[in-house]
């Protein structure tokens, strides 16, 4: 299939190669590597997250599977934009076509993810705000790079751009420059993740890289769903678009609130640290007052103590002589 991208054309065939009958698809080789550089970038970071390695594996290895039969199911619950759906179990396993799992919604996959991944987290013990914000990073870089699969598929693609080197062509385009939103949602996942990686070093509450990834991702579907020719829908509504914005809100005002609470916890805390240290300062103070206080009351007191045994204040020259010395000496002169 010939391509068309910003002007550089390209030639590309979906099939990365075929076992028999069965057809391997490009598509489905990068949503592998994505996975595998989420895991490998978890796997990590999880001691940051306190996490222990081997519980959070088994999570991620019962998690997605069932995700992925969630993101399947989702984009077959919803008809296509023409009105086009899928009808019998054998088109939503692939069976007979070939192909396999061709279409798949990654709101579907996100929230089955996060369904199953709770109740795993609870059955190996896992903190599970902490292992939410940790595959919310792992999400990012699964969704940069999975995007590219539709790029070899030449899907979810948007409006004609009516330029002559700004967009996507191809047949499956009908040979019109469009947006490449597919392109768009990459680039936005990628910066995303940069942002929430660099925001995960010191997480002021937990929850925030979750709750982050769910303000950032949202805002940017929802622009990019609004270009998309492909959507699926519910009645007249773009699914993803409604789903986007209830994302968006939700979780930003989650944010707002808990971070809020947050910083007014930490101010607390300072105050208390600083009035700990003012406290501990003037105890110190007084500490070192009482102290001179006890040196001056026992100098008086051996003062007194030494008066009382006839001894010379220290540091006096007595300049006194005693009467025997200024007495004469009986030499018999005087009669």
């Amino acid at each position: 299939m010939e391509v068309t991208i910003f002007g550089i054309k390209l030639v590309l065939n979906p099939v990365a190669f075929s076992i028999g009958s069965w057809n391997v698809y490009w598509y489905g080789i990068i949503i592998g590597l994505g996975f595998l550089l989420a895991v490998l970038y978890a796997m990590r970071r999880a001691e940051h997250f306190g996490i222990d390695k081997d519980r959070m594996l088994d999570v991620v290895l019962v998690t997605t599977p069932l995700a992925i039969l969630c993101a399947r199911a989702y984009f077959c619950i919803f008809p296509y934009e023409n009105g086009d759906r899928i009808t019998s179990v054998k088109e939503f396993f692939g069976i007979g076509s070939g192909e396999g799992f061709r279409g798949l919604a990654i709101y579907g996959g996100v929230i089955g993810a996060f369904a199953v991944g709770y109740l795993m987290c609870r059955l190996r013990k896992v903190n599970v705000l902490d292992m939410f914000d940790l595959a919310a990073l792992g999400f990012l870089i699964g969704q940069s790079i999975g995007r590219w699969g539709n790029f070899f598929n030449q899907e979810a693609f948007g409006k004609p751009t009516f330029s002559t080197w700004f967009g996507m062509m191809s047949r499956n385009t009908h040979n019109v420059m469009v947006h490449p939103c597919f392109l768009y949602e990459s680039i936005w996942c990628l910066i995303g993740f940069l942002i929430l990686h660099r925001l995960s070093k010191n997480r002021a509450f937990k929850g925030q890289i979750i709750l982050g990834y769910g303000v950032w991702y949202g805002f940017g579907r929802f622009f990019i769903e609004s270009l998309r020719t492909d959507s699926l829908m519910i009645g007249r509504l773009k699914v993803s678009m409604l789903l986007s914005a209830v994302l968006f809100i939700s979780c930003l005002i989650s944010y707002i609130s808990l971070r809020v609470k947050s910083a007014k916890i930490e101010h607390r805390k300072s105050y208390v640290s600083l009035f700990k240290e003012q406290m501990s300062d003037d105890e110190d103070e007084e500490s070192l007052a009482q102290s001179d206080t006890t040196d001056e009351s026992d100098a008086t007191k051996t003062t007194e103590d030494d008066r009382e045994n006839g001894v010379p204040a220290q540091g006096v020259n007595d300049g006194s002589i005693s009467a025997e010395c200024l007495e004469e000496p009986d030499d018999g002169s005087n009669h």
